[in-house]
């Protein structure tokens, strides 16, 4: 019965201390997006960015086109050969 009393304080106990601190890096962050230097937000971020932002740029104008084909392939008559 003394360990099921004990539970509640072992629960907490647990959870409320942390072994290792963690350092807040948004401040640095938001330095980094704050900052005037004439890029766009979404390329703000460093190499990575600009590589994930020009992969979907190519996906989309891929995808666009490929659209486009398959509808005027659709909107072209069917040959009686």
């Amino acid at each position: 019965m003394r360990l099921l009393l004990n539970v509640p304080r072992l629960a907490s106990r647990a959870f409320s201390t942390t072994v290792r601190q963690m350092k807040n890096k948004v401040p640095d962050k938001q330095k980094v997006f704050l900052e005037d230097n004439g890029l766009p937000v979404h390329i703000k971020g460093g190499t990575t960015d600009v590589l994930l932002y020009r992969l979907t740029m190519s996906i989309t104008i891929a995808g666009t086109g490929f659209a486009f084909y398959w509808l005027l392939l659709a909107s072209m008559p069917k040959s009686k050969a």
